[in-house]
C-alpha cells in the first residue's frame, strides 16, 4: 500500500503526535506543512492522497485551504484535525468539502476508525506487511523527519485545545460562533504585562477579574480582560434584564470568567495530566487603562510564562482578553511533560 499522506500544522507538536497515530506501513513518505501556504503548494504538484489539515494557523488558515482545494479541484481527500470543537467549525469544513473532524489531542483509536472507514487501512494487514518488510518496518523512521519541540511550542498547542473547549461552551450558551486566534505564547516580566494584550489601545478601558490556581508542579492565575465598550452587547447575549450599570458589568464580568476560566483551566490540567486547583475570582477593577489594571503585577520581580487568547465573537463588537500567567516554577514539571511526550 502507498498512500501519500500531508500533514499540515503549525504546531510541531501536533504534526508529531500526528504521525505518531498513523499505523506503520501506511505511507512510504509522510510530508509535513507548517501553513496553508506549503500545503497547497504540495496538493498543486500532486504529492498526497490524503490529509490532515489543522484550521487554526498564520499565513492561510485551514479553511482558505479548503476553500482553495474546492475552487482548484484538487484531488486530495482530507481530515480536519482541531482544537476548534465547535459545532459551527464542524459543519463549515464538511460544506468546504473536508470528509471528517478529529478533534485534538489526536486520538490513535480515532484516527484508525477513520482510516478503516474509507478504506486506507485494514487491521492486522499493514502491521503483518511491516513486519515481513523491512522496509516499512516501524524502526525505520528515514523517511519521517524528526520534529523537535520547543517548550512554547507545547505551550501553544496546550493552549489551542484549551481554548477549543472553552469557545465550545461559549458559543454552545451563547449561539455565537467564536473565532479561533492563534494562541501567544512567550516568557515576559511583570513590569511588561501590559504589553502582552496585543489588541489594546491607548484610549481602551477595560474591566478585568483574575482567579488563582495551582496543580502538583504548577501554579499561576488567569486574567481576564474585558473591554468597556462591549458590556451592553454581552449583557443582551447573556439575556440580562438590565444591559447598563456598574452591578450589570460585573455580572458580565464574573459570568465570563465562569465560562472561560473553566473550561480552559479543565482543558488544560487533563492535557498535563492533573487536577487544578482553582481559587475564588476576584474583580482586580473596573474602567480603567490595561496599565493601571496589572499594576499590582510589578511589584514581583519574577519572569512569567504568559499565554495571550483574544476571543472574538463572529459578527459582534465584543473585545475579550485573557492572560494565563504561570510561574518561574512551573517550568521545570512543564518541561518533564513535554520530554514525556516527545521520547
Amino acid at each position: 500500500m502507498n498512500t501519500r499522506i500531508l500533514i499540515c500544522d503549525d504546531s510541531a507538536l501536533a504534526r508529531k503526535q500526528m504521525a505518531r497515530a498513523l499505523p506503520a506501513g501506511l505511507a512510504d513518505t509522510i510530508l509535513f506543512a507548517n501553513n496553508g501556504l506549503e500545503a497547497l503548494d504540495k496538493l498543486r504538484a500532486s504529492e498526497a492522497d490524503l490529509m490532515f489539515l489543522d484550521l487554526n494557523m498564520p499565513e492561510m488558515d485551514g479553511y482558505q485551504v479548503l476553500e482553495h482545494v474546492l475552487a482548484e479541484d484538487l484531488p486530495i481527500m482530507t481530515i480536519v484535525v482541531s482544537g476548534d470543537i465547535q459545532p459551527e467549525a464542524r459543519e463549515r469544513v464538511r460544506k468546504l468539502g473536508a470528509i471528517d473532524f478529529i478533534k485534538k489531542p489526536t486520538d490513535m483509536g480515532v484516527v484508525l476508525g477513520l482510516l478503516a472507514e474509507y478504506g486506507f487501512y485494514r487491521p492486522g494487514e499493514l502491521e503483518s506487511t511491516a513486519l515481513s518488510d523491512g522496509t516499512l518496518s516501524p524502526d525505520d523512521t528515514s523517511r519521517t523527519p524528526e520534529i523537535s519541540v520547543s517548550l512554547n511550542d507545547y505551550l501553544q498547542e496546550i493552549a489551542n485545545v484549551a481554548m477549543g473547549r472553552s469557545s465550545d461552551l461559549l458559543a454552545r450558551l451563547l449561539r455565537v460562533f467564536v473565532k479561533q486566534p492563534i494562541p501567544k505564547v512567550a516568557f515576559i516580566a511583570n513590569s511588561e504585562l501590559h504589553m502582552a494584550i496585543s489588541a489594546a489601545h491607548d484610549s481602551d478601558t477595560y474591566s478585568a477579574v483574575c482567579q488563582g490556581f495551582t496543580g502538583a508542579g504548577i501554579a499561576g492565575e488567569a486574567l481576564l480582560l474585558f473591554a468597556d465598550a462591549s458590556f451592553r452587547e454581552m449583557a443582551e447575549l447573556l439575556h440580562y434584564e438590565n444591559f447598563e450599570g456598574a452591578s450589570v458589568n460585573v455580572e458580565v464580568l464574573m459570568d465570563m470568567s465562569s465560562i472561560l476560566f473553566g473550561a480552559f483551566l479543565k482543558g488544560m490540567g487533563d492535557q498535563l495530566d492533573l487536577e487544578l486547583g482553582l481559587s475564588h475570582p476576584s474583580v482586580l477593577g473596573q474602567h480603567r487603562q490595561i496599565t493601571d489594571l496589572l499594576e499590582h503585577q510589578n511589584s514581583r520581580e519574577e519572569q512569567l510564562l504568559c499565554i495571550e487568547i483574544s476571543y472574538t465573537l463572529e459578527d459582534r463588537n465584543i473585545q475579550c482578553d485573557m492572560l494565563v500567567l504561570l510561574t518561574e516554577d512551573s517550568v521545570p514539571f512543564l518541561e518533564q511533560r513535554l520530554q514525556y511526550l516527545t521520547d
